[in-house]
Parts: structure tokens; C-alpha cells; sequence
């Protein structure tokens, strides 16, 4: 993964052979906690979902998000801070996991992606399908009645303008939300569309 500052990207990740990653509630809470904590103050956080064997981060990288990492050691690695920042998010997660379920190995699958929606053409337009096909993930999968009913995404943030990790003020900026916002949400986003051939 590479990010320069401003762009904006679709991050995920799955469990390991599509395997579960979040048992429980506290599982799920315990996860956002981390990212609150390491990824929240070095990029802007405009959408999220977490399901059951995945997750989804819509993320704006700020200059922080692409500076070297720099431990409290004080000597630089080559690894971007965004990158480090997800990656401590996710061993420190699976070290939880593992003990909690006397497992052992790979939590998550190796490869954690990061598409750019800046090298997409009509980028806006796939900015809010992306933000449409994240929140609509548990819907589709049959999980809740309505979008709004998913604990673990950042639809009721919006819905509700309560920030917990997402910069609200910049998402309905960059995303042109309007009234339509909750009507728009239920119009299914094909994940084969979601990114043409670049």
C-alpha cells in the first residue's frame, strides 16, 4: 500500500480463507477502539462497515497518513504512518482474537487492499458509490431489515450527525450529501461496478 496525501481510499480486509473475525459485540467495539486510537488522528475517516469475515474503511490520507513512520525510538522506517498505523491495528487485534479463541496463525488475510479513488474517472461518482456499497453491506447480506439498524458502520453517524470516527462535516463535503442521502443509500451498489478497468 502507498498514499499521497488528499487522495481518497477504499481500504479492506477479510478473514484469513474468508474465516470469521469479529464473535462478538465486544469484538467489534474492541476493533474500532483501536482505530480510533491509531489510525483516527493520522487520516480522515469518512465511512466504515465492519461484517462479520471483513471490513471496509473510506479514508481522505492527510499528510500524517504518508510521512515515514517515526517510533518513539526516534529512527525512521520506510513505511508510510497510514501503513504502520493499519498494520498495528491488525496484529494487536489478531493477538486478542487468537487468545480469545485458542487459535493460532493468520487472522486476517496477508494482503490488506487500498484502492484509489482519485484514478478512477467520474471519481465522484464512484466516491459515493463506495460510500453507498460500504453501508449497504449488511443489508445485502441479509443481516439487518435496514441499513440504519447495523451497529458497526458509520451510516447512523451520517444519519444522525453524531461523529464517533468519521469526519462528518468533511464526508457530506466531499461526497455532496443532500436530502436524498437516505433514499439514495437503498439503491443497491453492484460490487462488480464499483471499479471499472483503470
Amino acid at each position: 500500500m502507498y498514499f499521497e496525501t488528499d487522495y481518497i481510499y477504499h481500504i479492506y480486509n477479510r478473514g484469513n480463507n474468508g474465516e470469521i473475525i469479529f464473535y462478538s459485540k465486544d469484538n467489534y467495539k474492541f476493533f474500532l477502539q483501536k482505530v480510533k486510537k491509531e489510525i483516527s488522528p493520522v487520516t480522515e475517516i469518512l465511512a466504515y462497515c465492519l461484517m462479520p469475515n471483513h471490513f471496509h474503511f473510506l479514508v481522505q490520507a492527510a499528510e500524517s497518513s504518508c510521512s515515514f513512520y517515526q517510533p518513539k525510538s526516534g529512527k525512521a522506517i520506510l513505511m508510510q504512518t497510514l501503513v504502520k498505523k493499519i498494520a498495528l491495528v491488525l496484529s494487536s487485534y489478531s493477538r486478542a482474537i487468537n487468545k480469545q479463541e485458542k487459535r493460532t496463525g493468520g487472522l486476517f488475510s496477508p494482503k490488506t487492499k487500498a484502492k484509489s479513488l482519485n484514478l478512477l474517472q467520474n471519481k465522484n461518482d464512484y466516491l459515493l458509490s463506495c460510500f453507498h456499497y460500504i453501508h449497504q453491506n449488511p443489508f445485502s447480506a441479509g443481516l439487518v431489515e435496514k441499513i440504519e439498524h447495523w451497529e458497526f458502520s458509520s451510516f447512523s453517524e451520517y444519519l444522525y450527525d453524531k461523529e464517533y470516527l468519521c469526519n462528518i462535516e468533511l464526508g457530506k463535503e466531499l461526497l455532496n450529501l443532500n436530502e436524498d442521502f437516505y433514499a439514495q443509500s437503498y439503491i443497491i451498489i453492484d460490487e462488480k461496478e464499483l471499479y471499472p478497468v483503470i
